[in-house]
C-alpha cells in the first residue's frame, strides 16, 4: 500500500462553472426485476429488509435504521436493470443547483415535484456524462426507525444502505468527474504504469458512497447494505445454507483489504449483485490520506488472499436511460483487473517484492483462471 497522487483523467469531462449539489449520502436504488414476487421473497423473506409499502408492480423496502421511506425499490419490468442511483442532498435548494450543474454539461435533466417514486418528493433525475441514471432529492416521507425493534430483527439484520459500485470503461475519467461532483477518493487500485483499475469515493464520512470499477459499462456492479458486525453476515450464510439457497452466494464471506470491511456477495434472482458489508473506517477529516493498492497484491480484494471468482470481475447489471431503455455497454480499453491478476503474465503477492517463484509451491497458480473453475 502507498499513498499516490490523484490519477490523471483521459478525455476529461469539462468542469462546470456551476457548483455541484451538496450531496449527503447514497439514499436508495431503484431496481427493475423480472419477477416481483420472486424478488420480494429474496429481499424480504431471506435478507429481512422491511416492506414500507407495496402494490402489484412495486415494493418499497428499507433497512432497520432508516427513517426515510425506502432504501430499495423493486419494480416489475421486462429487463432486469438499474433505473436510478439516488442521492439525498442537504436542502431543497440543492435541486436547483443540480439542474444548473447538469444542464451546463448538456445532460438530459428531468424534474418532478411529486417525485419519481412513492415516498420521495421533489426530485431531479439526470443521465450523467458517464451514462448512469442519477437522482437527487431532499423531501422524503419519514417512517418509523426500527433500530430499537429488536423483536423484529433477525440475526442477519441489514441496518443501513452503505454504498453503490459502478462499472465504467474509463476509471480516471469517472473519478475526475465525480470529484467535480464533490466526491473524495479514499482508496484506489493502480499498477506501476499508473493505470487505475478502481476507485472508492465518499460523501458521508465512510470509505465510500460509490466506487468506480473498471470494466465494460456503464453498468451496476453492486448495491451494498451494512450489518452491525461480521457475525450478522455469518448468520446470513447459515440461513441461506439452511434454506438450501447457498447458490445465491457468489463470493465470501471474507475481509477486504480495500476498505478493511467484512463482506459477502450475493446474486439476487435476476443476477443483480448485493453486497453485505460491515466494519469499514472513518474518513471524515479533510486530510484523510488516500490509500492505493497495487493491482498485483492478492490481499487488496481479499485480506486473507483468497482468489476472486471470475464472475465478480465480468458480470454486472445494465443501467437504464431516463426513458427506461438499457444504455449501450462500451468496452473498456485499458487492461482489465482480472487479466492483470489471473492472466498468463499476472501473479499475486502477499509481501511486496516477492517473485512468483518465491510463493509457496501450493500457492503458485492459485490465482490463474483455470485453477478457479
Amino acid at each position: 500500500m502507498t499513498t499516490p497522487s490523484t490519477p490523471t483523467a483521459t478525455d476529461r469531462i469539462p468542469t462546470p462553472k456551476s457548483p455541484p449539489p451538496d450531496i449527503l449520502r447514497c439514499a436508495y436504488m431503484e431496481l427493475v426485476v423480472t419477477d416481483l414476487a420472486v424478488s420480494r421473497d429474496f429481499y424480504v423473506d431471506v435478507l429481512g429488509l422491511v416492506v414500507t409499502e407495496e402494490d402489484e408492480n412495486t415494493v418499497y423496502l428499507r433497512s432497520f435504521e432508516e427513517f426515510i421511506h425506502h432504501n430499495l425499490v423493486l419494480r416489475q419490468g421486462e429487463v432486469a436493470a438499474v433505473a436510478a442511483f439516488s442521492y439525498r442532498v442537504r436542502s431543497p435548494q440543492e435541486l436547483d443547483v443540480a439542474v444548473a450543474f447538469y444542464e451546463e454539461l448538456g445532460c438530459r435533466v428531468e424534474r418532478r415535484t411529486e417525485g419519481f417514486t412513492t415516498g420521495i418528493g421533489d426530485s431531479v433525475r439526470v443521465q450523467d456524462p458517464l451514462g448512469f441514471p442519477y437522482e437527487f432529492f431532499f423531501d422524503a416521507r419519514h417512517v418509523e426507525r426500527l433500530a430499537w425493534r429488536y423483536d423484529l430483527q433477525g440475526p442477519g439484520a441489514l441496518v443501513r444502505l452503505d454504498h453503490f459500485n459502478q462499472v465504467t470503461p474509463d476509471v480516471p475519467k469517472a473519478v475526475a468527474f465525480m470529484e467535480d461532483l464533490g466526491f473524495r477518493v479514499t482508496e484506489d487500485i493502480q499498477d506501476q504504469a499508473g493505470t487505475t483499475y478502481a476507485a472508492w469515493m465518499r460523501r458521508k464520512p465512510t470509505v465510500h458512497d460509490t466506487a468506480m470499477t473498471g470494466g465494460d459499462g456503464p453498468r451496476m456492479h453492486h448495491v451494498a447494505f451494512a450489518t452491525h458486525e461480521k457475525h450478522n453476515i455469518l448468520a446470513i450464510c447459515d440461513k441461506l445454507g439452511a434454506l438450501r439457497r447457498s447458490d445465491h452466494i457468489e463470493r465470501g464471506p471474507g475481509r477486504h483489504g480495500v476498505s478493511n470491511a467484512f463482506y459477502l456477495y450475493l446474486r439476487d434472482p435476476d443476477g443483480h449483485r448485493v453486497e453485505i458489508y460491515t466494519q469499514d473506517y472513518y474518513t471524515g477529516d479533510p486530510d484523510n490520506p488516500v490509500v492505493t493498492w497495487d493491482v498485483h497484491d492478492n490481499q487488496r480484494r481479499d485480506w486473507w488472499g483468497n482468489p476472486v471468482v471470475p464472475s465478480w470481475y465480468t458480470d454486472a447489471s445494465l443501467v437504464l436511460d431516463l426513458d427506461g431503455n438499457p444504455q449501450p455497454v462500451l468496452e473498456r480499453t485499458d487492461a482489465s483487473e482480472m487479466a492483470q491478476t489471473i492472466g498468463a503474465d499476472g501473479f499475486s503477492y502477499t509481501r511486496e517484492g516477492e517473485a512468483e517463484t518465491e510463493l509457496p509451491a501450493w500457492k503458485q497458480g492459485e490465482y490463474k483462471l483455470g485453477h478457479q473453475l
